[in-house]
């Protein structure tokens, strides 16, 4: 799936390069864009972390730690190219998305209380394009839209104590994963500014996660594997300014 999707895109600013004419201008259209993103995915290893904490402070929870596998944030990018092509409307960009999920619980007593916060942040960059078709003069749907996607990953621990704050950060390397999906484009201002939306299914992985020392989060001195085993739904929706060349 990978190698269709940059295939594609390859072909796609292939087509774009050669042509003389895209439509809107003398050479398309470029501009940025910016919006709020919502991602599904399944962190196993993740949750078998935070059920081995809440089991073993069992005796002495006060609000447990919850599952992890929502994720929220924004994404900012550009549409390096938005062109008509025989009634096809051909985009390809690139983008960053920073998505974070953070839970926490507190242990002891509420005269004594300890307390853990664990923050995840899933950080990526996406090149893709999209390809859609004019329903009415301002309402496009995108058949398809694709992305290949470097993601980084980071957990911090935070655990507070009386008197004392311990912090552990772990990082997992970039993993290259894709999202594939469909949506609609809304003109506010027609061929400069408007409102995009998108549903669609992400997939990346992440075997482990480990700190400064190399050291992995651990159960019971053993490594944590299968960090996160797959994304899942994904939804963006953001607003797109853009201008003719």
């Amino acid at each position: 799936m990978i190698k269709l999707i940059l295939l594609i895109l390859f072909i796609a600013i292939t087509s774009l390069s050669n042509a003389q004419s895209f439509g809107f201008g003398c050479l398309g259209f470029v501009g940025g864009f910016g919006g709020y993103s919502y991602q599904i995915y399944q962190p196993d290893g993740l949750n078998n972390f935070v059920d081995n904490f809440n089991t073993s402070n069992s005796d002495s929870i006060l609000s447990p730690l919850d599952k992890f596998g929502k994720a929220t944030g924004y994404r900012v990018g550009l549409n390096f190219f938005r062109a008509n092509l025989s009634g096809f409307i051909l985009t390809t960009k690139g983008f960053y998305q920073l998505l974070t999920e953070k839970n926490s619980a507190d242990i002891g007593t509420p005269q004594k209380r300890n307390s853990l916060s664990s923050e995840l942040k899933l950080k990526s960059w996406g090149i893709g394009f999209d390809l859609g078709t004019s329903i009415t003069s301002n309402f496009s749907w995108k058949v398809i839209d694709a992305a290949v996607l470097f993601t980084s990953i980071d957990l911090t621990n935070t655990q507070q104590y009386p008197g004392k704050t311990i912090i552990t950060k772990y990082k997992a390397s970039s993993n290259i994963g894709y999202s594939i999906g469909t949506g609609f484009i809304l003109s506010v201002i027609e061929d400069y500014i408007s409102l995009e939306g998108l549903a669609g299914y992400t997939v990346f992985t992440a075997k482990n996660v480990k700190d400064s020392n190399d050291n992995k989060l651990s159960i019971n001195n053993q490594g944590v594997e299968d960090f996160i085993t797959n994304g899942g739904f994904n939804a963006v929706i953001q607003l797109n300014v853009q201008f003719p060349l």
